[in-house]
């Protein structure tokens, strides 16, 4: 929805295909004006189980394609098909009016596959494979001219103000103090030098809104991220004119201000008191 959003601040006519049709708030929507929801076309299609038709009716004739569909579990099968059958049928879809000039896919980073052989269960295989199939598939929509394709390949993506384990969320403000955090030289000296997982789990998140910025920016063509590969935290902020994360910086900041405000605490009511009790007990003693 966040992409959704961006778009219609542009000026431009959004139509986003979903299996219900509707607009739900997503735990990553950070902003309470939901005006904008009214600009988009809401369409409903299963993109797994709906016939062709039913799939082209609901994509229509679009300029530039953004899929963000992805699902995760323990079932390979279903992995496959949700990351891979799904954005396939959407792209094919898309690409049969002839107007497409842009499509864009989230996908996940390189260096998150490469722990697939080594570091993870076998059923992540099926989300892997899937993935692939997708930007196989965004390739295909546009007959195969990697100039007008994007893909979009973080590691991590956090937003919104609430926690969640299935699939994993982080909030705004906790993700934004963890990019900022491992964005420091040092944590990227030791995320290039540390292997799989390790490695992954070094690497700067990136916030919704920086991977919905490029996402938008590749299919408007506002920027040259249209034919690459924007690969993590840095090349996906970059792309999307993000500024870098403070979450770390507000922390600190917060962290001294609260300091500050315990010193005059204690100096402008707790010494006082307590002198004044330390008085009161030398009078009472000399008594």
């Amino acid at each position: 929805s966040k992409v959704c959003e961006l778009l219609v601040a542009q000026g431009v006519d959004v139509t986003s295909v979903s299996k219900s049709g509707s607009y739900k708030s997503s735990v990553n929507d950070s902003s309470d004006d939901e005006s904008w929801t009214s600009k988009v076309t809401w369409n409903a299609a299963d993109l797994l189980t709906a016939d062709e038709s039913t799939i082209d009716a609901a994509i229509g004739s679009p300029n530039a394609i953004i899929s963000c569909l992805g699902v995760i579990g323990n079932d390979s099968t279903i992995l496959k098909q949700g990351n891979g059958d799904a954005n396939c049928a959407a792209f094919a879809s898309a690409a049969k009016s002839n107007k497409l000039n842009r499509a864009i896919y989230v996908s996940v980073s390189s260096e998150v596959v490469a722990c697939q052989d080594s570091w993870l269960p076998e059923f992540f295989k099926g989300y892997f494979d899937g993935k692939a199939m997708a930007e196989a598939c965004a390739l295909d929509a546009v007959d195969g001219d990697s100039t007008k394709v994007c893909l979009v390949k973080p590691s991590f993506i956090y937003g919104g103000d609430k926690f969640g384990l299935i699939p994993p969320r982080v909030t705004s403000d906790y993700g934004s103090f963890i990019e900022e955090l491992l964005s420091l030289g040092v944590f990227n000296f030791l995320a290039d030098i540390t292997p799989g997982l390790i490695k992954v789990a070094l690497r700067a998140p990136s916030s919704v809104e920086a991977v919905a910025g490029a996402c938008v920016d590749a299919a408007l063509g506002d920027s040259d991220s249209s034919g690459k590969t924007l690969e993590g935290c840095v090349e996906i902020n970059e792309a999307s004119g993000q500024p870098p994360a403070t979450g770390l910086t507000d922390a600190v900041e917060w962290v001294k201000e609260k300091t500050g405000e315990v010193v005059e605490f204690t100096k402008e009511e707790v010494i006082p008191k307590v002198l004044a009790k330390v008085e009161e007990i030398q009078k009472a003693s000399k008594k």
